[in-house]
């Protein structure tokens, strides 16, 4: 497993997102980036975070953070949970895992004495150079714009 810190240079990704497009990571050369994982589309917990960092979205912007969600979901999946829950950025369909395995976030989970392999629920604060700048493992998913802003100077 890879573990990305604060200071390493971020992985280049490429990915579709729900409307189909190619988006990557150089996509957002010069900017902030805001790539938060999360483990499933519709999930009670990823729903609220992504839902947070859609209220907050203006905030997030006019802070300087672009926001990209990254999922094992398939792009129909994704399609259905921007539409659902009015999603104004990119979520990108990762069911290869490629994009999780190099961010170190696929992993093992334990869920009710139940062994599986999953996404770890992180966030990766790229700055405009491509280098991590933070890393947050265990997002606050009813507050994780604030802690972004917050701690992320």
């Amino acid at each position: 497993m890879v573990t990305l810190k604060e200071g390493d240079k971020a992985p280049a990704f490429s990915g579709i997102d729900q409307d189909g497009k190619k988006v990557s990571l150089g996509d957002y050369k010069g900017k902030r980036l805001a790539l938060y994982f999360y483990s499933e589309a519709g999930s009670p917990t990823c729903t609220i975070e992504s839902c947070n960092l859609r209220d907050n979205y203006g905030l997030l912007k006019k802070k300087g953070f672009e926001v990209v969600g990254v999922s094992p979901d398939e792009v129909n999946v994704q399609k259905k949970f921007s539409t659902k829950y009015d999603l104004p950025f990119p979520l990108l369909s990762d069911s290869d895992h490629r994009i999780v395995e190099s961010y170190g976030v696929w992993d093992q989970k334990k869920l009710f004495g139940r062994e599986y392999m999953g996404v770890l629920r992180t966030t990766f604060i790229i700055n405009e150079k491509g280098v991590i700048i933070k890393v947050f493992t265990k997002p606050k998913n009813k507050a994780h714009a604030e802690e972004i802003i917050q701690q992320v100077k």
